[in-house]
């Protein structure tokens, strides 16, 4: 039984929170995935990208190739990314800027949640399971640790920024946008956006397409073979990922980038040791609606499974 429309408004709808959520450096389009019941199917519907889909469309014609593979689940989620990048960066930026450790309460929640989720899915603890939940959350709290990289725009350099963004994107707790602002890439492309420079966009999403189907076939493969130490992992890259997103920071070093001051060192400390108005009520309050979103996606998907019946590939 194939997907209806209202089917494909659903994941066009969890598209625009994966955009949404790829727009703030520190919080991962791959949690939302993973919450919102997509993940493996996007992974595994990227992963068939090959020569096979030629083959298919030569000899069976368009619509087995369109079946194969998974047009319109592909369709509806990248419309729904580029309408929320196109529309929710500027909020964020000014969010960000004018609001930030409310909007980082709200995340921060939503990615203790996120934790607990994706954590549950592993139906058997080893010991390799922990040492791999231990290392990815190593590996994430280091990457969040790192200083910030000079602005280059170069195409060659937005192609590439584009390719290793988009690995993290995918991955729940490694935020693309984080990574884009360690490679100094991100405001050259947040400027390229609100302007609709085209041709940068282009070439960044050339890059991105091109890391996208290249990491999707390793990520399908370790899937297939040790979904449960994958799953660990992820669950240690998204526990190590919160030092970045956490509200109450102090700013250790700042750098000059052009004519712009920008931080490059900060650590997180208690909200009573905050230089400032720490916002500690309102900050629990949005902590608390950030997490109470995920329970409440998850019981919304317990009640009403999607399924994956449109795509016998997945």
């Amino acid at each position: 039984m194939g997907r209806k429309i209202k089917d494909y408004f659903t994941i066009g709808l969890k598209g625009m929170a994966m955009g949404a959520a790829d727009t703030v450096p520190g919080v991962s389009g791959g949690t939302i995935a993973f919450i919102s019941g997509i993940y493996e199917e996007l992974i595994t519907t990227i992963g068939n990208v090959d020569y096979a889909l030629v083959t298919e469309w030569k000899n069976k014609g368009f619509a087995a190739f369109w079946e194969k593979l998974n047009g319109g689940f592909i369709v509806a989620l990248l419309t729904g990314v580029l309408i929320s990048v196109f529309t929710f960066m500027r909020l964020a930026s000014y969010l960000l800027e004018h609001h930030p450790i409310l909007i980082w309460s709200f995340f921060f929640g939503l990615v203790i949640a996120s934790i607990w989720f994706v954590a549950k899915q592993i139906t058997q603890w080893k010991i390799a399971n922990f040492i791999g939940l231990i290392l990815g959350a190593i590996l994430a709290f280091y990457i969040t640790t790192l200083p910030v990289g000079a602005s280059n725009d170069s195409y060659m350099y937005l192609f590439m920024s584009g390719a290793i963004a988009v690995c993290a994107m995918i991955l729940p707790g490694i935020s693309g946008a984080f990574i884009l602002v360690l490679l100094g890439a991100y405001e050259t492309i947040t400027k390229a956006v609100h302007d609709f420079d085209l041709k940068k966009v282009a070439v960044v999403g050339l890059g991105a397409i091109t890391g996208l189907l290249l990491f999707s076939k390793v990520l399908k493969w370790l899937f297939q073979h040790y979904k449960n130490l994958t799953l660990a992992v992820l669950t240690g890259f998204i526990a190590g990922s919160l030092n970045k997103i956490w509200p109450w920071k102090h700013v250790l070093e700042t750098k000059m980038f052009g004519d712009k001051e920008k931080i490059i060192n900060e650590e997180s400390v208690l909200p009573w040791n905050f230089n400032g108005e720490s916002y500690l009520l309102y900050a629990g309050l949005l902590m608390l609606a950030g997490f109470l979103l995920i329970i409440i996606l998850e019981k919304v998907a317990e009640e009403k499974p999607e399924g994956n019946a449109a795509n016998p590939n997945v």
